[in-house]
């Protein structure tokens, strides 16, 4: 049985679902069957993706507990009786989550008492809190079972990266015949890509730039630039050094360290299309969009006909993979599952590991939009977190002794040669968001940033 890819046939077996499951009240009678029949909503059968009562055992637990539905990599689920606390389901489902090996953390937690749904994503915290009636019309949280989410296969990925290009290529081509281009139009166009990410990846608040726009600017776009100029300046300035006298809106924009926002550019002159074609942007959800495809994106927004064609300019993720592997990756690999095994010293040997992958510098002589730069950063992060889940992992919710653990792979050690400008800007803010982001990874282990 493979996943169902289509909504209509997904919310008809959710509403036959909610038919037969709606009144069941008996967690240990009927909860395995309620769980075979959710996936089922969606075309798959529970055995070949999950198994119950997965077992579970930290280093310093003397019982073995055991998780009620498990699906590595993506999904924990802890089941309850009918109106008992799924507050206390969630503490309990997230006690378990805290055991599991990195690679085995799921994105999603979902708790239920039959009645209720709150699905849990742990990637976006957020909440989905959904009554069992309410299922069909809510159905679309639950993406992630049936491959519909954005995080797909490389078709959806391509098409995703089309569509984003779409959005801000609207933009661009307004921009354009409008009379600003040049240096002044790359820059913003650059701002605005990173505050799209921003918003959609926790360095805003959840909808913040969108909100400004909206209620700030007028409709027919004539104060956007004054409204956008005085952003980028807040942006650009530490908190404790802004005017007193700013409205609580702008002030509540972070601080963004760096030069991106430093240089005083003359904006365009909006009108009501091109204001559209801003707050079009911001309705897209700009987390799905990997930095390491920024370079290609920029590419396909400033030339019209190369839209359709976004990737055929840039090394792709795979290949880039293939040539960082073995170059060096992959012995890092090896040598962490070595250290990992040990039975003495094996905090000793990931400590080494650490610091010699902190000492390590790159240097891309071609780097272009920095593709090769961005993601072996982003690996070498992936396999220091690993590392640190092993020494640490423990620790990892304690605010007292969680304080003492970071990162500590620096930007710095990455660097890029470049002739042009604006693909080094690409890189530069490309290498920002994926530090961030890298940061978040580290921030949902052990709760600090």
């Amino acid at each position: 049985m493979s996943a169902i890819s289509n909504y209509k046939t997904i919310r008809k077996n959710a509403i036959a679902f909610v038919k037969k499951w709606g009144n069941e009240s008996q967690e240990h009678a009927e909860s395995q069957s309620f769980w075979n029949a959710f996936f089922n909503v969606f075309g798959l059968d529970r055995k070949d993706v999950a198994v119950f009562e997965r077992s579970i055992k930290g280093e310093n637990d003397k019982n073995t507990k055991f998780i009620d539905l498990f699906w590595e990599g993506k999904l924990l689920v802890e089941h309850k009786t009918k109106g008992q606390s799924l507050e206390k389901a969630a503490s309990q489902a997230f006690s378990y989550y805290q055991k599991l090996k990195q690679h085995e953390k799921p994105r999603y937690i979902l708790v239920s008492d039959f009645a209720k749904i709150n699905l849990i994503d742990l990637e976006r915290n957020e909440d989905h809190l959904i009554n069992i009636e309410d299922l069909p019309a809510q159905i679309e949280h639950f993406d992630f079972m049936s491959g519909l989410e954005n995080s797909g296969s490389k078709n959806q990925e391509l098409e995703l990266n089309i569509k984003a290009a779409e959005r801000l290529g609207s933009l661009h081509d307004a921009l354009d015949e409008s009379g600003y281009s040049g240096h002044e139009l790359e820059v913003f166009l650059v701002r605005i890509l990173f505050c799209l990410f921003a918003e959609d990846t926790g360095i805003f608040k959840r909808h913040q730039l969108h909100n400004y726009i909206l209620n700030f600017t007028v409709d027919d776009g004539s104060d956007t630039d004054m409204h956008l100029n005085k952003l980028f300046q807040v942006l650009d300035k530490p908190e404790g050094a802004r005017n007193k006298n700013l409205t609580e809106e702008l002030d509540n924009f972070p601080y963004v360290n760096g030069h991106l926002f430093e240089e005083r550019l003359e904006l365009p002159s909006f009108n009501e299309e091109m204001r559209d074609a801003l707050i079009d942007c911001t309705h897209f959800d700009w987390s799905a969009i990997s930095p390491a495809i920024f370079g290609s994106l920029f590419q396909s927004v400033m030339d019209k006909s190369a839209r359709l064609e976004l990737g055929a300019h840039y090394t792709s993720e795979t290949n880039i993979l293939r040539t960082i592997k073995p170059l060096f990756l992959d012995a890092l690999w090896k040598e962490f599952d070595e250290a990992k095994n040990l039975k003495r010293d094996r905090k000793k040997k990931l400590s080494a590991l650490q610091k010699k992958i902190t000492a390590l510098q790159f240097l891309d002589p071609a780097c272009g939009c920095g593709n090769f730069l961005i993601i072996t950063y982003r690996e070498l992060r992936r396999l220091e977190l690993a590392a640190l889940q092993v020494q640490f992992g423990d620790l990892g919710k304690n605010a007292s002794l969680a304080i003492n653990i970071e990162p500590t792979i620096k930007l710095d050690h990455f660097h890029g040669i470049e002739i042009e400008e604006f693909p080094a800007r690409i890189a530069e803010v490309a290498m920002w968001l994926t530090q961030h982001q890298m940061n978040r990874e580290f921030a949902k282990e052990f709760g600090v940033e």
